[in-house]
């Protein structure tokens, strides 16, 4: 009778053990809802940004220099006389390139180039800086790229509404599939700032080149991920 006991009590064990070897567990598996946030924050460009050259041409490379050094200098001078600090103009670029006869077996002269960038930052002064470049002999205008200064601090706003976005999706989602949101588990952020400008701009009208500011969006898209239970 007594190894009859033995043997029950050591069975019991081995299917103690068993169950807990194969037994489920109380944890549970963490679900999540992966959402795209989108953000854009409207403003008005305060800032331009311009591209003013001048090109020249005579029969030697020397000559095309020493003709553009000076047209240049006038370009650069008009540039200031309207109030623009010499910290926001910088030279571009300076190039020198041979023209060649219709054939191109021979070369008949050679075109010289100097370009500055120019950052206004009073936008009243554009159509202003551009009229006076021209008539100082600049025959190359490029822009203007109209921007915001604060433009960082504009897009750090539109991240906090694509968070909002995302939250906004994320619960509809959530509650569309019955479950509950609970918090962000991951945040990515897809590039950087993209700003899409919308402007309007009007060149060569009289008595000052007019400037159109628009507006500007700056935009922000993060990929974002809550848990859900």
């Amino acid at each position: 009778m007594r190894s009859l006991v033995v043997i029950g009590v050591a069975l019991v064990a081995l299917l103690a053990g068993a169950a807990g070897a194969g037994g489920t567990t109380a944890a549970t598996t963490q679900h999540s809802i992966v959402v795209t946030g989108n953000g854009a924050v409207a403003t008005v460009p305060d800032r331009a940004q311009l591209s003013l050259g001048v090109s020249s041409d005579a029969k030697t490379a020397s000559a095309a220099l020493r003709a553009n050094a000076a047209e240049a200098a006038r370009v650069i001078a008009a540039i200031k006389g309207q109030g623009i600090a010499a910290a926001d103009i910088r030279t571009e670029q300076v190039s020198l390139s041979p023209r060649y006869t219709q054939s191109g077996e021979g070369i008949v002269g050679y075109t010289a180039t100097n370009s500055v960038g120019v950052t206004l930052r009073n936008l009243d002064k554009t159509g202003g800086v551009i009229d006076a470049a021209v008539d100082a002999g600049a025959n190359q205008v490029s822009g203007p790229n109209l921007v915001r200064s604060d433009q960082s601090a504009l897009y750090r706003a539109a991240l906090r509404v694509a968070i909002a976005n995302a939250r906004a999706k994320a619960q509809t989602i959530a509650r569309a599939s019955g479950l509950a949101l609970r918090r962000i588990t991951d945040v990515s952020e897809n590039g950087g700032p993209t700003p899409l400008v919308d402007t309007t701009t009007k060149v060569g009208a009289a008595p000052s080149t007019p400037i159109e500011p628009g507006t500007q969006l700056v935009e922000a898209t993060l990929t974002v991920t809550f848990s859900v239970a």
